[in-house]
């Protein structure tokens, strides 16, 4: 399925988007070293909750997850990549952890994630990692508007991780989102420009480059959740919610600062 906004269904993704981008700003000043990732989830839940709005994930219970999700946020830590399933662990210093919010408001979703090294250490190969997904984040972005293909944007995207040299999954990648979190058209983080969907003004889409930093190939947590890097190498995942307009593209998940 593939919804097109009315101009009132877009207001009200707007506010969504401001919603979820202000839970992950005070996610990201709170995940501090010895924070515990299930206070993370608590403290989304609090902010969901408070907001008069529903999470999209914690019934979650698609074909690649073994039953509900069950939590309010996704945290991915160093070789978790997506879908990371809270859980007692607690962060250190230098831990890559990305944060994954997807919730509903006035009956529009809004989804977006944003990586980040938790206290003072910086180590060159991670920031370049996150560097990396922000800059294709971003180039995707750039090119899109009325009339773009979805294969533009996967090219954008896939030519930024490419020359950065990381391999490319093309398993879980950016999607179509309105009512629902989840919808047509599946946006790969690699593809030929020119090909695939016309963009549309009314259309909003959840892009979504990760990357990994020396594999493609992803392992499944016990979990049943958490997709991890196959070689335990670090990742990164950033993530913007987007709504096409006549002009070209509006961000709706960006911070206020």
């Amino acid at each position: 399925m593939i919804e097109i906004l009315s101009p009132a269904e877009l207001a009200r993704a707007r506010e969504t988007g401001a919603l979820v981008a202000h839970i992950l700003q005070t996610l990201t000043s709170r995940a501090t070293v010895g924070t515990n990732l299930l206070d993370v989830d608590r403290w989304a839940k609090a902010m969901i909750l408070e907001a008069g709005a529903v999470s999209c994930y914690v019934d979650y219970e698609p074909s690649f997850g073994r039953g509900p999700f069950g939590h309010y946020v996704c945290t991915s830590v160093n070789d978790a990549v997506l879908h990371g399933r809270p859980h007692d662990y607690t962060l250190a210093d230098g831990d890559l952890l990305t944060l994954d919010l997807a919730v509903i408001t006035g009956g529009i979703a809004a989804d977006s994630a944003v990586s980040f090294l938790v206290g003072s250490s910086r180590p060159p190969e991670s920031v370049a990692l996150i560097d990396a997904t922000e800059r294709a984040l971003s180039a995707a972005i750039a090119v899109a508007g009325p009339g773009a293909r979805i294969g533009d944007l996967s090219h954008a995207i896939g030519s930024v991780l490419g020359e950065a040299g990381y391999p490319i999954n093309t398993q879980f990648g950016g999607h179509g989102i309105g009512s629902t979190m989840h919808q047509d058209p599946h946006v790969t983080n690699t593809g030929r420009p020119g090909r695939g969907y016309t963009l549309r003004p009314g259309l909003l889409l959840a892009l979504e480059p990760w990357v990994m930093a020396d594999t493609a190939e992803l392992v499944t947590d016990a979990d049943g959740w958490t997709l991890r890097s196959a070689t335990g190498c670090r990742t990164a995942h950033s993530e913007h919610t987007i709504a096409i307009t006549d002009d070209g593209a509006e961000v709706l998940t960006l911070t206020s600062v």
